[in-house]
């Protein structure tokens, strides 16, 4: 889905970055779903208040890397780091 405007005349198709789309597709999960304390909520219902868009999805990435491309083959920094849980066998992320 794009945000951009093609002008007239123009037969150039513009894409957003992936950055972009992950921002605006991935929806992390919250610290405090039940929100700030003493708030009123719906306990029945907690979750997205709004409907869900096309292509949004809940992500579990709380201890993941955001962009696993970026840090492709490079370790830790921290000693005593436990590994990344890369897969070797796969040289990009699922999209």
């Amino acid at each position: 889905m794009s945000y951009y405007k093609k002008t007239k005349g123009s037969d150039e198709e513009y894409m957003e970055l992936s950055t972009v789309q992950s921002q605006r597709n991935e929806i992390l999960q919250e610290e405090f779903p039940e929100g700030p304390f003493g708030a009123a909520t719906n306990e029945n219902k907690l979750g997205k208040a709004t409907g869900w868009e096309n292509d949004q999805h809940s992500t579990t990435t709380r201890f993941t890397y955001e962009t696993r491309q970026l840090h492709q083959e490079m370790s830790r920094q921290y000693p005593g780091a436990h590994p990344t849980h890369d897969d070797p066998n796969h040289d990009n992320e699922p999209l």
